[in-house]
């Protein structure tokens, strides 16, 4: 049975796996699917035509599903699917795909998405990834 903390908006339809952990202040909508022994820590945005793979966890502030930073998008039937056993840290955003480019955006099992980082529309990334976004430092003019 899934444990969902009494925060948490669970939308109708929204399928919550076996073992699974909705945290704090999470929201998932009405399409998502989370596979046994997911992981949501508080404040996680799930929405969307999305599944996110057994054994996942997602930590704190991240959005997964929403729609495509794209301006040619226009409401069109999109998806995202992430694999098993991904870790994806705070704040990372991963978006639904685009008509254009296949519909939809796709993570494959054992990733690591490091703090903000950003998986963008109609993206396939492999299995056993490490995606981080590089800052300069502050010592480069």
């Amino acid at each position: 049975m899934p444990s969902i903390h009494p925060s948490a908006l669970i939308e109708d339809g929204a399928v919550i796996g076996e073992g699974s952990v909705v945290g704090p202040f999470c929201h998932i909508g009405p399409e998502v699917v989370l596979g046994a022994g997911v992981t949501l820590k508080s404040h996680v945005v799930v929405t969307g035509d999305t599944h996110i793979g057994d054994g996942s966890t997602v930590f704190s502030f991240a959005v997964i599903g929403e729609i495509p930073q794209d301006l040619k998008f226009k409401g069109e039937k999109t998806r995202t699917r992430i694999g098993a056993r991904n870790r994806i840290r705070e704040h990372v955003t991963v978006n639904a795909g685009t008509e254009g480019g296949g519909g939809e955006t796709r993570v494959g099992d054992d990733c690591l998405l490091m703090a903000g980082s950003h998986i963008a529309h109609d993206a396939m990334i492999g299995n056993r990834v490490i995606v981080v976004t590089i800052r300069p430092s502050p010592d480069i003019a």
